[in-house]
């Protein structure tokens, strides 16, 4: 019987997925504009009784400036800290008393803030996102921003300084990304920069980008969407524009060389970091290179983790990604290595797997695989009002139209295996890359020389 069901819900989750296609996909919206610049996309899905309000500023740590970097990754704390009209503590409690949750993150091109809630508390996140983005001053102190500081220096110790490998990635980026790259620091800034900020920085800040014409709100989920703009209207529409935003741009610049790094840690295993330059978010190859990455390591299956993991039993683990942002993108190799195991040993079985991926395309098997794993993923997002919401927000800022998910479905679709093997040539150059060898204290021998 169990065999049965499962064979049944394969095949009706492998019709579904076949009809999806024969349609085109799209998350049914509408965008509206209110007279502040806020952008307002509204989703309309009466699968269940909820409902995601989904705020994106357009400011992430590539906003800032040298020696004043941290401050977008500080306010994802201080929003959530009271403001005008909220005490500190109630954005939490206001939220669990009706059975809400919510969150915020900060990447280099964008913060978002969201609550997920019972669909008849609309209005309680509204009120909530129309306070504290006008608002926030009101009840912004200089002792609450250096309350926020602190806990940011300390998530900074926990996260980087005293983390096994924690200072890996801020390492790379600084070597990959020329100084004046606005992708040069990490999201999280640096204790230097975070101890001499003023208030009076902290502020200006805030006023330059937490404003209605730098944010875009979705609300994904059991609503009439006309009733939605309404009450987005209400709580919103006094709020002042502020200045016009200038996006960051970056300098060109092209790895031209290897750059072999060595990072002393307080680690029991080394590993290596491998970087390479790729495509933007969304970009032409992008799609080419995240299959790259999938053929590489994702599962067990894949070319990397059955070299180094199953078959030769030198790496504990191995990992790829391609990670296109809005200025550019970065493929990441990592690896760790097991113990008395030099990261050379683990450096050539990744080049001859990249060599081998380069000259010969993989296998019709191997990128349906992929395109598989990466369909089922996208069918299953569209069950969620936040996942929708989250799509919804990322096609509109990195590809300029909210109803991209069609066009990010078909360019996997479209890929052959010859394709995979002509942008890995692209850009898995081994003369271009940043090589990092992570080592515990005093074993240099084990790094890449």
């Amino acid at each position: 019987m169990k065999q049965l069901l499962s064979f049944l819900f394969l095949s009706l989750f492998v019709f579904t997925a076949l009809h999806a296609q024969e349609k085109a996909l799209s998350i049914p919206h509408t965008v509206h504009t209110l007279d502040n610049g806020l952008t307002i996309i509204l989703h309309e899905d009466h699968t269940i009784p909820m409902v995601t309000v989904n705020v994106w500023y357009h400011v992430g740590s590539s906003y800032e400036k040298p020696k004043r970097t941290g401050f977008a990754h500080l306010f994802e704390h201080i929003m959530f800290e009271g403001s005008g009209n909220v005490k500190e503590g109630d954005f939490d409690n206001l939220l669990e008393a009706v059975g809400g949750n919510n969150n915020g993150s900060t990447t280099q091109d964008r913060t978002n803030y969201y609550e997920t809630l019972p669909a008849n508390s609309l209005d309680l996140a509204l009120f909530l996102e129309s306070d504290r983005m006008g608002y926030l001053l009101d009840a912004m102190s200089p002792a609450k921003v250096d309350g926020q500081r602190d806990v940011v220096k300390n998530e900074r110790r926990q996260s980087y300084e005293n983390r096994p490998y924690g200072m890996a990635f801020q390492t790379i980026l600084e070597n990959f990304y020329p100084k004046e790259h606005p992708y040069n620091w990490p999201v999280i800034g640096y204790m230097d920069d975070l101890t001499a900020a003023s208030y009076e920085d902290v502020v200006e800040f805030f006023k330059k980008y937490y404003a209605p014409n730098n944010a875009v709100l979705v609300i994904s989920g059991d609503i009439e969407p006309a009733k939605a703009l309404e009450k987005v209207k209400h709580w919103f529409s006094q709020i002042p524009r502020g200045e016009a935003v200038i996006r960051p741009t970056a300098p060109v610049f092209e790895l031209k060389e290897v750059k072999k790094l060595v990072l002393e840690d307080n680690v029991q295993l080394p590993r290596l970091y491998m970087a390479y330059q790729t495509p933007a978010k969304f970009a032409p190859g992008d799609a080419e290179m995240e299959v790259v990455a999938d053929v590489l390591a994702n599962g067990k299956n894949s070319r990397l983790y059955k070299r180094l993991v199953y078959e030769l039993q030198i790496a504990q683990n191995v990992s790829v990604y391609q990670d296109g942002s809005a200025l550019g993108g970065m493929f990441m190799i990592m690896a760790t290595a097991r113990p008395g195991i030099k990261l050379a040993q683990l450096q050539t079985v990744i080049d001859e797997e990249l060599r081998t991926l380069i000259q010969n395309p993989p296998s019709n098997r191997e990128v349906q695989r992929v395109i598989n794993q990466n369909e089922s993923t996208m069918l299953r997002q569209m069950e969620s009002p936040m996942a929708k919401a989250e799509m919804l927000q990322s096609y509109y800022r990195f590809a300029g139209n909210p109803d991209w998910l069609n066009e990010d479905f078909s360019r996997f679709k479209a890929l052959q295996p010859s394709d995979i093997s002509a942008t890995a040539r692209q850009y898995l150059n081994p003369q271009r890359r940043v090589i990092l060898s992570v080592i515990p204290k005093g074993k240099t021998d084990l790094a890449i020389q």
